[in-house]
């Protein structure tokens, strides 16, 4: 049985999917706020839904009870709940999950971190609780699978963060010309589920992207290749993003504005040997544009 944390998440209800669809047993952690209208899709993908929350150890005590392994992907970054900051969840939530799964005796423990390149250049609060929590993992003495994907496809280039294809619209951080190799959250899911049984996941930590990189620039120009428009780009160079930085009054403000920055100065994975230790059909930024604009 595999207890899923963040469950209700974009990411969370993925991995959900893929474990329903390979009679995978799971069951889901939720929150006595959590949206009923994503209770129900976690419950007919057939998963238990187990109520508790990182910021209350008897309930992740609980949650734990009758459970081979955790996959764990929750942040507070885009939380509304009362109570959630980096510091509940991320850091502190995220050890007292690690606590429960060691009282529990959990098989195995799979973290969803952040890429290693923003591990080592990120300074902001997410990078330092994923930081902590993959080094508090790491000692904590269970078998345990950390996963670093890359910059999302479906959140970095999607409207909310300024990529608005259905209007031919789209703020690039930088110059737009460094690399990132963009990763989609289903290949996250992915990875996340094939990691509960793949030997080359046991106590592994592993980078995430797709095989192919492209600047900011080169996905205009995919986009525009297939509605046939020319995108109205907005420029957002990397002295205003350091700006928005200092100018920062609260941790999410800090943290976006140093996501920003990365995003700008790109991120490269090699993902040839991972692929190849993996049963997995790498998701294009293509076949992303393709799904989105079809």
């Amino acid at each position: 049985m595999t207890l899923v944390v963040g469950a209700t998440g974009l990411l969370g209800t993925e991995i959900c999917r893929r474990l329903a669809s390979a009679g995978k047993p799971f069951k889901a952690m939720v929150r006595a706020t959590s949206d009923p209208a994503k209770k129900d899709v976690l419950k007919q993908l057939g998963g238990g839904l187990v109520e508790a929350d990182l910021k209350d150890r008897a309930s992740l005590d609980r949650a734990c009870e009758g459970t081979t392994a955790v996959i764990t992907t929750p942040t507070a970054i885009l939380s509304q709940q009362p109570g959630d900051t980096f510091d509940t969840v991320d850091l502190h939530g995220q050890i007292q999950l690690i606590d429960a799964a060691r009282a529990a005796k959990i098989g195995h423990y799979i973290f969803v971190s952040i890429s290693g390149n923003l591990l080592k250049d990120g300074d902001n609060p997410l990078v330092d609780a994923k930081r902590a929590v993959e080094n508090y993992l790491q000692q904590s003495g269970l078998a345990y699978s950390i996963l670093r994907p890359t910059f999302f496809m479906e959140i970095w280039l999607s409207p909310h963060l300024g990529f608005d294809f259905a209007n031919a619209k789209a703020t690039i951080y930088g110059s737009g010309q460094n690399k990132t190799s963009y990763i989609s959250l289903q290949n996250v899911a992915d990875f996340a589920v094939e990691s509960l049984s793949n030997p080359a996941a046991r106590n592994a930590v592993i980078e995430l992207g797709s095989p192919e990189a492209f600047s900011q620039l080169e996905v205009v120009r995919m986009f525009e290749e297939i509605i046939g428009r020319t995108f109205e780009k907005q420029f957002v160079s990397e002295e205003a993003l350091r700006a928005r930085k200092a100018a920062a009054t609260n941790p999410v403000e800090q943290t976006f504005a140093d996501l920003t920055l990365a995003a700008a100065r790109g991120d490269t994975i090699d993902m040839g040997e991972i692929f190849g230790n993996f049963s997995i059909r790498p998701r294009s930024v293509r076949d992303y544009a393709k799904a989105v604009m079809s």
